[in-house]
């Protein structure tokens, strides 16, 4: 008996110990998190953006460390970093960034909810069968409702629809997008990878719908200009919508990571499903080593510059960045005071980058 006594006791102090340790090493943000960011208005809408917004698309799978996924996010709040963007199937495992997410939501950003951008999107492939893909109303909404479920939430800032489906009739996928804010479960819609033709005749569905619809996002970068010859750039501006850009620094590329080899902890060689070694031929390295080299003379690095390059597009309203380390976020943020561009510096960007 003496011995249970003792069990229970030993047991209660450390439980006692464990939450009083819980308690120590709760997250606080900084107080100063608002001072050095700056926001952006999204379209003409009234919702405000941060320049630079986290994307949970790599480093929060269930093949990272969640201690580090935890230091990201805290790094960025700290930092006036308020929009974080996720995706159904963000991982690996599809899911997982939710969930690892969730987990820190739960853990210790929750309490700040309401300053707080939460996204995500349902339109690639999440599971098996063919109910799990592309831009069906039964897709979108039962996604909508499984990721809610991942991040223990009760409704996203912004879902999107994440990729144009040639298969689904517009009004049906726009419809559903509609139904996700009407049922309250996200505040407004978004619209990923689509392009100037199909955006302004999703425009006007959603415009029928009174939906809220208020951002593209896109890959945009020096290196990558699609959305400058697909017309979802232009059309943006002219439907004052908002514009976040993915992959400003084209998975590393348009940074110092690369000048000098492929290093052994870099995403070619921790995960290759989306920069291959072979994009890295010498052509492109000598384009890198040019444009490392004027941002040099601009006294900056060159993911400064390449972030900097895309916020002064009068449609960039935030640009999307991945971050395996705290201090690669502390490094982008810098972004948002680059220093103006001269007329001669963007047609040496063009000139390097385009030929």
């Amino acid at each position: 008996m003496t011995s249970s006594i003792l069990e229970v006791i030993i047991f209660v102090k450390n439980n006692n110990y464990i939450r009083i340790w819980e308690e120590l090493n709760m997250y606080t943000a900084s107080k100063e998190r608002y001072t050095a960011m700056e926001y952006n208005r999204c379209g003409n809408s009234g919702l405000m953006l941060p320049k630079v917004s986290l994307g949970l698309w790599h480093n929060f799978g269930d093949t990272a460390n969640f201690e580090n996924m935890k230091k990201l996010c805290f790094t960025a709040f700290d930092n006036g970093i308020t929009q974080f963007d996720l995706a159904n199937n963000y991982g690996p495992e599809p899911g997982s960034a939710e969930k690892n997410f969730g987990r820190i939501l739960k853990e210790d950003l929750g309490e700040y909810r309401d300053e707080l951008i939460i996204t995500t999107k349902a339109g690639y492939d999440m599971w098996e069968g063919p109910y799990g893909n592309w831009g069906s109303r039964k897709y979108l909404l039962a996604s909508l409702d499984q990721s809610l479920k991942r991040m223990g939430l009760e409704y996203v800032d912004i879902f999107y629809h994440h990729r144009m489906d040639p298969n689904t009739p517009l009004e049906e996928t726009m419809g559903a997008l509609a139904s996700a804010v009407q049922s309250g479960k996200a505040i407004y819609a978004g619209l990923s990878n689509y392009d100037g033709e199909t955006l302004k005749k999703a425009t006007a569905i959603l415009d029928e719908l009174h939906c809220p619809f208020v951002i593209n996002q896109n890959r945009y970068s020096i290196f990558d200009r699609t959305v400058e010859k697909n017309g979802l750039k232009e059309t943006t501006g002219e439907l004052k919508k908002g514009l976040i850009t993915f992959s400003p620094l084209a998975q590393g590329q348009l940074t110092d990571r690369y000048l000098h080899g492929i290093p052994e902890d870099s995403r070619i060689r921790t995960d290759g499903r989306f920069l291959k070694e072979s994009i890295l031929d010498e052509h492109r390295l000598d384009q890198i080593r040019k444009l490392n080299d004027l941002a040099a003379q601009r006294g900056e690095k060159l993911a400064d510059m390449a972030l900097g390059w895309l916020l002064q597009h009068k449609e960039v309203t935030s640009v999307l960045i991945g971050a395996s380390k705290p201090q690669q976020i502390l490094d982008n943020v810098k972004a948002t005071s680059c220093a103006p561009f001269t007329e001669k510096e963007l047609k040496l960007i063009d000139e390097i980058s385009l030929n």
